[in-house]
């Protein structure tokens, strides 16, 4: 990978070794050739692996023995670092945006470095690389820090293979690199620049002002989110009623006061990638409820550039002359900065206009941002990680494959879009690219699949997209006028195919697939979404799913889980009373013309999602009616299970259909009975983890398969996960869930590159 700081190291190790020769780095990796004893040599191979810098990850290590005449030595004695060679048709994966490291980040703070309190400090082990990257190899010509001239100082580290800010691309200090200033709504002109700037926005922060801040990948909308009216103001601005907000805190000592923080969340909290990890709450946490409304846990980052760090830093201020106290908040508001289901703005021009009616005030920067990256967010599960969004941080770097693949772009889903680019054994997932509802996103998806295919090399054989005819995704590969195979994948097969994938499963057997998600475009034309596959990567077969519910309305019901509710008493023969909230919660009229809906089978879609089943249990439960973001009513209804409970409700089991008629009745009965809604959302979900390992049994039994891929946005869910993994283990069933990708849609794209490259 380039941009590690890897030929400084090759250089240093061979000058202790005394070794003859020269490095560079091609398209296609790092090249070596040094003279010296053989012993020498097999300890310089070793320590090559032993010791590679901390963000070095090595596939493989080809040593070849030449004739020392064969090779170009610069002079006896002289190792050297060659300029970069671009070769046709190759490639080299290339860093995501890394943190700053420990050694920048104490320079930053020490007064007597020429750097301090610089924003955009950065050396060889950290600092922006995927998001200012315009071409390979990664130097600084094909970067956004091009029009940056190095001053002596600095161009000195740089040609100094001995210093950390050795070839370090992005290198700049206050004399030659970008600048920060403030700049208000409807302004031509700055009102303060550099340090005054920081403290100016440290002063509208603590004032309750919401200030729209350029970080590495795109703005942030920050504001104190111990705030409640600071809070409030934000989600009217942006239009975002109870989706949850991200925060950033200082250090995680800070963030232990109001989140619980096991070692491994403090360790991937502290990590390089610094994603937003998700953290249950303090019951006395002083961050406001607004926050995240309904929820258990917060969304929480650690400062992953130097200017967060200068923003949030809870120490007396220095600016200009004088010595300034200035509280911080304990944490910031950083949410995207974008109204809802928009691209983040990249742009200084562009987030001046987008979001003038969202920010009080803009921080701004001259370094250009080249490709949208959001935070990354994540989890911690059962002592590993469970990806929710991909991006900042991990991407492009590439999910190894365990089989060779053809040259495939997966064009992913409709939600929580990527796409995927594979070549031999790599799968380049693009960064976060969002919801394709709208002309900006897909400017934004074509513009990045462009920009990998040109960074990786690879010009696609064949274009893979979801059966649903309304995506924007699969309408752009229809409409793609290159001469690729068209190959449409089933998006369940994709999501099964992708835990498998990731799993580094090649294939030879078929597992079990459970794909649990809210929408997935069946064969039958119905929406699926409780899968039980047989599958491998070629092929599946549907071996089990959900009872068919009609869905009336389509989208109004995913928007009003108590449609969905009532179309599911009226599937389990039960009458509408009056009594249940979801009742309660349609208009007479509303209600006759449901019933036509669901009588005449008229604008009521089939579906067997247990997304769905989710909302419907939601609405009967009494905890959600409406939503206003995806996956609303099953995260709240997640969020008051009550751990104590062992009883579970049942689903019936007739051949290859899961009738959920049962289940209903059950909860239908606990509600009539004042049952709480905790107890009630226990059994729901010791109910589906049960019935997930009674099919697995039968289809055991029926096919012989050990093997269980689970896969699907509702896999999110780590209540529902941590009933359902032990259920299965104890019964020999080897388990594989999402550790590299997310499970949601996200995954989608790797799935359809690798169904449609094992098919071609």
């Amino acid at each position: 990978m380039q941009g590690v700081g890897f030929r400084p190291f090759v250089y240093n190790l061979a000058a202790e070794l005394g070794f003859a020769g020269w490095v560079l780095n091609s398209s296609s990796g790092v090249e070596i050739e040094a003279v010296g004893s053989d012993d020498l040599l097999d300890e310089f191979v070793e320590r090559l692996m032993s010791e590679a810098p901390p963000l070095a990850r090595i596939e493989c290590i080809s040593a070849t023995t030449v004739p020392i005449s064969d090779i170009e030595i610069p002079e006896p004695g002289r190792f050297v670092i060659r300029h970069s060679e671009s070769q046709p048709g190759e490639f080299l994966p290339i860093s995501p945006d890394v943190a700053i490291c420990d050694d920048c980040l104490r320079e930053l703070f020490d007064p007597i470095d020429r750097r301090y309190r610089y924003p955009f400090i950065n050396c060889t082990n950290c600092g922006p690389r995927f998001t200012i990257i315009r071409d390979i190899p990664y130097d600084r010509p094909k970067t956004t820090m091009a029009p940056f001239v190095m001053c002596a100082a600095c161009q000195a580290e740089y040609d100094d293979p001995t210093d950390r800010r050795f070839h370090a691309q992005p290198n700049a200090c206050p004399v030659c690199g970008p600048r920060v200033w403030l700049q208000l709504p409807g302004r031509q002109s700055p009102i303060s620049t550099g340090e005054d700037a920081i403290r100016a926005v440290r002063e509208l922060l603590a004032e309750g002002k919401t200030v729209a801040v350029k970080g590495l990948g795109g703005f942030h909308l920050a504001c104190d989110a111990t705030n409640d009216a600071a809070v409030a103001l934000l989600r009217e601005r942006k239009g975002r009623v109870d989706k949850p907000f991200a925060i950033m805190s200082f250090d995680w000592e800070m963030v232990e006061s109001y989140c619980e923080v096991n070692d491994d969340e403090r360790t991937l909290l502290t990590s390089c990638e610094r994603p937003i990890v998700l953290l249950r709450r303090r019951p006395s946490s002083p961050i406001s409820s607004l926050v995240a409304p309904g929820n258990n846990y917060l969304g929480v980052m650690l400062p992953y550039t130097p200017l967060h760090y200068l923003l949030l830093e809870p120490s007396t201020l220095s600016c200009s002359l004088d010595i300034v106290h200035c509280s911080s908040p304990l944490a910031l508001v950083m949410t995207s900065g974008n109204y809802s289901e928009e691209p983040v703005a990249i742009d200084n021009d562009e987030a001046l206009e987008r979001l003038r009616n969202l920010a009080d005030a803009f921080l701004l920067h001259d370094r250009d941002i080249h490709a949208r990256c959001d935070d990354s967010v994540t989890r911690i599960f059962a002592g590993v990680e469970l990806p929710i969004r991909r991006s900042r941080g991990y991407a492009p770097y590439p999910v190894h494959l365990p089989l060779d693949v053809k040259q495939v772009l997966g064009v992913g889903a409709e939600l929580k879009n990527t796409f995927c680019l594979t070549r031999d054994r790599y799968a380049f997932l693009s960064q976060h690219i969002g919801d394709m509802e709208n002309y900006e996103t897909l400017q934004f998806f074509e513009q990045m699949v462009e920009q990998l295919k040109r960074t990786f090399r690879i010009e696609p054989e064949i274009i893979a997209y979801d059966l649903h005819p309304g995506y924007l995704s699969s309408k752009y590969a229809r409409d793609n006028p290159t001469s690729c195979i068209l190959h449409p994948v089933q998006h369940h097969h994709a999501h099964i195919a992708s835990v498998m994938a990731e799993a580094g499963l090649i294939g030879e057997r078929p597992v079990i697939g459970v794909a649990f998600d809210g929408t997935g475009y069946g064969t039958d034309r119905a929406i699926w979404g409780g899968e039980f596959l047989v599958a491998d990567y070629a092929s599946f077969r549907r071996a089990a799913h959900l009872k068919y519910v009609p869905l009336p309305g389509g989208d109004a019901a995913i928007r009003r889980p108590y449609r969905t509710a009532l179309a599911h008493l009226w599937a389990a023969d039960m009458a509408w009373d009056e009594e249940l909230r979801p009742v309660a919660a349609a208009s007479a009229e509303e209600q006759s013309v449901l019933v036509q809906q669901l009588d005449r089978s008229v604008g009521a879609v089939p579906t067997s999602s247990v997304g769905r089943l989710f909302d419907a249990v939601s609405a009967l439960a009494g905890v959600c009616q409406e939503i206003n973001y995806e996956a609303q009513a099953a995260i709240e209804l997640e969020m008051l299970v009550e751990g104590d409970v062992q009883e579970a409700y049942p689903f019936g089991l007739n051949g290859e259909e899961i009738d959920p008629a049962p289940c209903i009745r059950a909860v239908v009965a606990d509600v009539r009975a004042g049952v709480r809604a905790g107890v009630i959302s226990a059994r729901f979900h010791n109910g589906l983890a049960q019935m997930v390992r009674d099919v697995c049994l039968h289809l055991r039994e029926e096919t012989g398969l050990q093997e269980v891929a689970l896969s699907g946005g509702v896999f999110q869910n780590v209540t529902l996960l941590a009933r359902m993994l032990p259920l299965l283990e104890q019964v020999g069933f080897t388990v594989y869930t999402h550790r590299l990708v997310p499970p949601n849609d996200a995954c989608i794209s790797l799935g359809q590159a690798v169904v449609a490259s094992a098919r071609a």
